[in-house]
């Protein structure tokens, strides 16, 4: 067979049985961290946090950006969340549709005198609107110029806020009730500063929802989305949640995270070029901790508390997965002073190596092992039973990782009502590494060839479903676009 090939094989299976490793011992930190999750959350009774003057305000950040379909019902879910001390803020980011008009029309809009104090620059800002209406008195809406990326437009929500604590998430997004009372829980337990807090996200596709609100999570009947709830959930359970024990977080999700606004802002801020806004900025507010020789921690909840609609097909799921890969090359680039830098102490030597290694790096990988495996079957020169006993001992993995992943779900709250909808989300445990992984590396790799040719990306360019008159989620196509 040739030295060649020998190292080629050799190459895949350690590549292949690091990863596994790492992501079994993952695995174990997080099932340790679920269970340490459950005890702590019990120590501050909900009610208390309720009645309590000293719980700390939280200033809600949502970027819109033409967003006319959703905008209105989204907007009155965020403004009944469960929590003693909090305001909303809409970043009108420019939108071409109806989006602001909407707003003013429903919520009793004026344009308002405001000590908007830009501690992180923009794009420029153009006027703040607060409700005439006394039942919308925590609503604020900030109309801005386009800035062309999510982080842009949250920068100016932040600089627009007036409390300790930012929850930021996207306008789209569904929130459990009492997110904000189970993520500001880690902050109150923890003696070291906590600097970010992050939960787990889900699917809203094919939920039943009424008024903003999630009456019965249900797995997506379309395959796409389904094989996302999927991903997030091993992303989330298995990653995030083992990360957190080790204080080795990578990001906290732009879809639904807490971050204290003095960090984030002495930071920096997001990145308003960047299109991975998440990772950049918690990279950044790590790093200044760290160049100031503070302690800190990122914590993760393993509850769900965010659903958020996840693009229902491939064309949709190609843009929002471009802009990922783009956004990961850009983290790389701009962030490269941390890598391998004792300096930066487990974010330097951990956090930054792994994601190198395991995440950026593999689409490439694999892809080059593809076209290397189909060059040596063109010259006949294939090992069948050892690539057989590759393929096997990597699906095997995959499927028992997704398994556990799934049970580690149901350990922490069951959210299917019937054993039928489990199943359901089970069998893309199978289909994952024949249809959907193909798809994620194809879409990883034009990501990283737009960031190296330098093509422009903007953040326009999700179409939303939206919800029908049945309270569910819809079918039919709109033209609403959003972060993608």
């Amino acid at each position: 067979m040739g030295l060649t090939y020998n190292f080629f094989e050799y190459f895949v299976f350690f590549y292949a049985s690091s990863m596994f490793i790492c992501y079994l011992v993952l695995g174990v930190f997080s099932f340790i961290n679920i269970t340490r999750y459950r005890t702590y959350n019990s120590r501050i009774d909900d009610q208390f946090l309720i009645e309590s003057p000293l719980t700390p305000g939280i200033s809600v950040v949502a970027p819109a950006y033409n967003e006319e379909k959703t905008i209105i019902v989204n907007v009155k879910s965020l403004l009944t969340l469960n929590y003693p001390l909090y305001e909303v803020i809409i970043v009108n980011d420019g939108s071409k549709d109806k989006t602001l008009d909407l707003l003013i029309e429903e919520f009793d809009l004026e344009e308002t005198p405001y000590a908007y104090v830009e501690r992180i620059k923009t794009k420029p800002f153009k006027r703040i609107f607060k409700s005439s209406n006394p039942k919308y008195s925590q609503l604020t809406v900030v109309d801005k110029m386009n800035g062309g990326t999510k982080a842009d437009a949250s920068n100016a929500g932040i600089n627009a806020s007036q409390y300790d604590y930012f929850l930021c998430t996207d306008v789209d997004c569904i929130l459990e009730r009492n997110t904000m009372l189970r993520m500001i829980k880690p902050v109150l337990n923890s003696k070291v500063k906590v600097i970010g807090v992050g939960a787990t996200l889900r699917m809203s596709n094919s939920c039943d929802i009424k008024d903003g609100v999630i009456e019965r999570v249900k797995p997506p009947n379309a395959l796409i989305p389904r094989f996302q709830e999927l991903e997030y959930l091993r992303a989330y359970l298995f990653g995030k949640m083992g990360w957190s024990l080790v204080n080795c977080v990578p990001n906290v999700s732009g879809g639904l995270g807490l971050f204290d606004k003095e960090v984030a802002v002495n930071a920096g801020g997001y990145d308003g070029e960047s299109h991975a806004e998440d990772m950049d900025l918690m990279s950044k507010m790590a790093a200044y901790m760290i160049n100031n020789h503070q302690k800190y921690k990122i914590e993760y909840i393993p509850v769900s508390c965010c659903w958020t609609e996840g693009p229902p097909n491939v064309k949709i799921l190609s843009r929002q997965r471009i802009r990922w890969a783009t956004g990961m090359a850009q983290i790389f680039f701009v962030h490269r002073k941390i890598l391998l830098n004792p300096r930066y102490k487990k974010l330097g030597m951990i956090t930054f190596p792994f994601q190198l290694i395991y995440e950026f790096l593999a689409p490439i990988i694999e892809f080059i092992g593809l076209i290397y495996f189909i060059y040596l079957i063109l010259k006949g020169d294939v090992n069948w039973p050892m690539a057989g006993y590759i393929f096997l001992y990597s699906y095997s993995l995959a499927v028992m990782f997704g398994t556990l992943v799934i049970l580690l779900d149901n350990f922490v709250k069951r959210q299917y009502k019937t054993s039928r909808e489990t199943f359901k989300l089970w069998i893309m445990v199978f289909l994952e590494p024949f249809i959907y992984h193909p798809l994620l590396i194809y879409f990883s790799l034009r990501g990283y060839f737009n960031f190296y040719t330098s093509k422009k990306m903007e953040w326009g360019t999700m179409t939303r479903q939206g919800y029908d008159n049945t309270n569910k989620s819809s079918g039919i196509k709109t033209d609403t676009t959003t972060n993608a």
